[in-house]
């Protein structure tokens, strides 16, 4: 199956233990979503980052708990991030963690995608229920 629609996303600082050196900032941030769609859902999740003194040249790693439903199944499952950022050349990368889903989504699988245009966030999610 495969599902779009818009989110919103707030993202806080958190306190982090860590501290950059040498032209590195590193980050910490929570992340409170709202999905829209067929993903009716809502998340809360944590996101390291690292930038660069080099504009554009980053990277992120996250995990986040979305729970509502999909589809009209309801249940959570949680979702794992790993992007990096190289001037324009962007890879991001959203899965499902195995056996992270309960309810009606135990089981669930999947990859999602995420563009933002004028602002506005949207993602396409491609799934399973094994």
């Amino acid at each position: 199956m495969k599902i779009s629609g818009k989110f919103d996303v707030n993202l806080n600082p958190l306190d982090s233990c860590t501290q950059g050196q040498n032209g590195i900032n590193l980050g910490r941030m929570s992340i409170d979503k709202t999905f829209y769609g067929e993903l009716d859902a809502t998340s809360e999740g944590e996101m390291l980052s690292a930038m660069t003194s080099v504009q554009g040249s980053a990277g992120y790693v996250a995990i986040e708990q979305v729970i509502g439903s999909v589809s009209g199944k309801q249940g959570s499952f949680v979702l794992q991030h790993f992007g990096t950022m190289d001037k324009g050349k962007d890879r991001l990368i959203l899965e499902v963690i195995p056996n992270s889903g309960s309810g009606e989504l135990a089981g669930l699988v999947g990859e999602m995608a995420i563009k933002i245009e004028d602002r506005q966030h949207y993602y396409e999610f491609e799934y399973e229920l094994e």
